[in-house]
């Protein structure tokens, strides 16, 4: 058996890409507690509001592909750097902030930033930590700080933002990047791919996957927000598939492609990326539904919101530790199954509790706990196997692959199953004794009921408010439910088609 090298910087080099990955990884989810702050200062109109909210996840995922390819090329350490550069000069824009608009190129950037740093950092990764079950470790450390930050992301911003306004979403961002360039200056190896040193560069397929991902990003995204009556996003969505197929079958012809799609042919390789998406489909839905329950239903503030979703994050952090063990010691395959059965049920959970008492947040402490233990399994291994069934030289390609089931997975999340359950509420309202705008923003959303609640007041709001919350409670379970069963085909599928023999964490 080959013993691998091993790198003495590899650990410092771990804490630096944990860093980076904390920070893009709150950014994600911090201006869920700064938005309504944001509001109420810059007074956005509703289209402004929307791309304040749309444009880092969509230059993001737009541009993953591309900054993977340009990592392999022009050396991924450089390209991390590069991407702090464009970080962080995006958040003093957003710091230095008077209009809306300055506020959305500020997020534009930070997606850019983000794109570059993402993709390197798996990659960086991958090159230093040369010994399988080293290499497991580290990539569940990552795993647990992507996850982890997300869900930070809102209890760290509500703490900022009410005492200091939503300007200190961003703030934090440049002391943390400085930080973090110092330090990988000097740490950070350089590393390139041998392969896309020489040839063209690409063009024609950058355009076909940055058109693609931002039709299929921006096609999912409006789908969640006007629903399937809407022509616009049914195209945005076709336009997606015309370009990606045509991206696709280009990169199977070109002698340096941006993205081995190749890859998919490994069973390993695209299952693990469906344990990846199908569960991101379901907690990107639960995780933005919870939220909403918490601050409507529940009355709670965004402060107290992020508090309460603590128990997925800590069980996700405790059970990606645990993986490489279970990894070590199991097959794969079981590992993969069990942690996505776990999901399943800690999603299932608020539905079966609905069946027998009324639901409270005790339960969803619950169901959080239980999921955030089985995700954090489930997202470990997936990972590990992800990054371990791409050859070295073709690292960042995995790495693209990855965020992208991330970050489209949970958009599709809110998109589809938020969809459900905004219609399930809709569906469970009673007729209202209201006039007709009126009524028809309270049917809107859980949201908008509270603001007529807030705007009526007395018995009468609080009675609405009531009526709102129980009907929105109704409607979430069945999404969570159907969450589950997302998470029980990715279970099947990885129980169907993963070999059995498949051991990442042993060298060969």
């Amino acid at each position: 058996m080959h013993t691998p090298t091993l790198d003495p910087r590899r650990w410092i080099v771990l804490a630096i890409l944990s860093g980076s990955l904390l920070l893009i990884s709150m950014d994600t989810t911090i201006l869920n507690v700064a938005f309504p702050s944001l509001v109420a200062d810059l007074q956005p109109g509703a289209v402004q509001q929307l791309w304040i909210i749309d444009v880092y996840a969509l230059a993001l995922s737009g541009l993953l592909v591309t900054a993977g390819a340009l990592g392999d090329r022009w050396g991924r350490k450089r390209l991390l750097m590069a991407g702090f550069g464009i970080f962080s000069a995006a958040s003093l824009i957003a710091v230095l902030s008077t209009e809306a608009w300055h506020v959305i190129a500020a997020r534009a950037l930070l997606g850019i930033g983000g794109a570059a740093i993402m993709p390197s950092t798996l990659s960086i990764l991958r090159s230093v930590f040369t010994d399988a079950k080293e290499r497991a470790f580290a990539l569940a450390v990552w795993a647990a700080v992507f996850g982890g930050g997300m869900a930070f992301g809102p209890v760290v911003g509500g703490l900022l933002v009410q005492d200091y306004g939503w300007h200190s979403a961003f703030l934090l961002n440049l002391p943390v990047a400085a930080l973090i360039v110092a330090a990988g200056l000097r740490y950070l190896p350089e590393s390139r791919n041998p392969r896309s040193a020489g040839g063209r560069w690409d063009w024609w397929g950058v355009g076909q996957s940055i058109v693609g991902m931002l039709a299929l990003a921006g096609g999912i995204k409006q789908l969640g927000k006007s629903g399937a009556a809407d022509p616009l996003p049914w195209a945005l969505l076709v336009l997606a598939a015309v370009a990606l197929t045509v991206f696709v079958r280009r990169q199977l012809r070109v002698d340096h492609p941006l993205l081995q799609v190749r890859l998919f042919a490994k069973p390993a390789f695209s299952v693990a990326a469906t344990a990846i998406f199908l569960p991101m489909v379901g907690m990107g839905a639960i995780l933005f539904l919870v939220t909403q329950w918490f601050q409507y239903g529940q009355g709670y503030t965004p402060l107290e919101a992020g508090l309460r979703l603590l128990p997925a994050p800590l069980a996700l952090i405790c059970a990606s530790m645990v993986a490489p063990a279970l990894m070590h010691r199991f097959p794969i395959r079981h590992v993969l199954g069990a942690g996505l059965v776990v999901l399943a049920a800690g999603m299932a959970l608020p539905w079966s509790f609905q069946q027998f008492t009324e639901l409270g947040y005790p339960a969803f402490a619950v169901a959080l706990t239980v999921m955030g233990l089985g995700v954090g399994i489930a997202t470990t291994v997936a990972s590990v196997t992800l990054v371990s069934a791409a050859p070295a030289d073709e690292v960042s390609s995995a790495a693209a692959i990855e965020e992208t089931c991330y970050e489209l997975g949970s958009a599709m999340g809110v998109a589809i199953l938020g969809s459900t359950a905004a219609a399930l509420y809709r569906g469970n309202l009673p007729v209202l004794d209201l006039d007709g705008p009126t009524a028809s923003s309270v049917q809107d959303s859980v949201g908008e009921a509270a603001h007529v609640a807030e705007r009526l007041g007395g018995s009468v709001g609080q009675a609405l408010l009531d009526t709102a919350s129980q009907a929105y409670t109704l409607a979430i379970t069945p999404a969570f439910l159907m969450a589950a069963a997302l998470a029980v085909a990715a279970a099947a599928t990885t129980w169907a088609l993963i070999p059995r023999d498949l051991q990442p964490t042993e060298n060969h």
